[in-house]
């Protein structure tokens, strides 16, 4: 278990987490969900005990990780951002160099290391320079050396990012396999579908601050039934602000600006007529118009008033 108490964070005058709190269980698959910037890296960096806090509490199991730092470390397996693997040799060399690091000897480690190589799909590369491997084949690579201990916590911090779809996709399927391994998972991406797919629960960061936590049920409750509608073209925002209070009420404005507005509305293919009647009697030119269900990025929106950046 990884549970997270007020966890504050600064560096000088920069704050990057400030005060969150969430518990990570076993079994299950924890997502921090947020942009870059948002303070998801930070957060990884103290769990791990990459950075101290500034102030706050992580446990990991009951260990505390600074007053119990090497035990605590021992039970974790930290799967960075940037790639952690030396490009000059072999896959099984680079799993054997971490795995030993973390304590693996012998018949042990090599045993260890062909089991990694056919989970990540690596075998039939296993004696190949990394340098020779894709970026896809690299990011499996390094999710192989943070299991190679068989951790019972393992943190990964974006994953996948610029990986191709199948390599994503068994990626993903790693994770899972873990999770329903017993081992905690905390997982953090910026990929709104990725999280829905994979976290059995999520909080939502975004400049050092949990928005919103919880299931992914409890966290699509708070959208309510909404759907939200993005509209491109020329906007005076003033005049639509003005024009919708008179005519549409019950639609709230999330963001507008002079090229786009992003609106929130109850049965958009019954009332998106209503809505572009309005628009247009008030000069607004339309280039284009799409419609969302509610999800997580809605929450996103109706939470920080934009939508989720790169």
């Amino acid at each position: 278990m990884i549970k997270v108490e007020d966890l504050y964070k600064s560096y000088g005058e920069t704050v990057a987490v400030d005060g969150i709190s969430f518990t990570a269980e076993p079994g299950r698959i924890f997502g921090l969900l947020g942009p870059n910037g948002a303070g998801k890296t930070t957060s990884i960096d103290c769990i791990s005990g990459v950075h101290k806090p500034t102030s706050g509490r992580i446990l990991v199991g009951d260990l505390d990780i600074v007053r119990n730092a090497r035990q605590a470390k021992a039970q974790m397996g930290v799967v960075p951002q940037e790639v952690a693997l030396y490009e000059e040799v072999s896959a099984r060399e680079n799993l054997h160099f971490w795995g030993g690091a973390c304590g693996l000897r012998g018949a042990d480690l090599k045993s260890r290391a062909g089991e990694v190589l056919e989970l990540t799909g690596l075998i039939d590369r296993a004696d190949d320079a990394v340098k020779k491997f894709s970026g896809g084949m690299k990011r499996r690579l390094n999710f192989g050396c943070g299991i190679m201990h068989r951790p019972p916590v393992l943190l990964l911090d974006e994953p996948s990012v610029g990986i191709d779809p199948q390599s994503r996709v068994r990626l993903l399927d790693l994770v899972r396999e873990q999770a329903s391994a017993g081992v905690t998972v905390l997982y953090t991406t910026h990929y709104m579908e990725e999280a829905e797919s994979l976290c059995d629960e999520l909080a939502i960061i975004d400049h050092g601050t949990i928005l919103a936590d919880g299931s992914l049920d409890e966290l699509r409750s708070l959208v309510g039934e909404k759907d939200m509608v993005k509209l491109t073209g020329t906007f005076d925002p003033a005049e639509v602000s003005r024009a919708l209070g008179d005519n549409l009420p019950e639609i709230e404005i999330m963001e507008s600006d002079e090229a786009a507005l992003l609106v929130s509305m109850s049965d958009a293919a019954g009332n998106l007529a209503a809505l572009l009647g309005v628009l247009q009697e008030n000069g607004v030119v339309l280039r284009e118009t799409s419609v969302r269900r509610p999800s997580l990025e809605t929450l996103f929106i109706k939470m920080t008033g934009k939508e989720l950046r790169e």
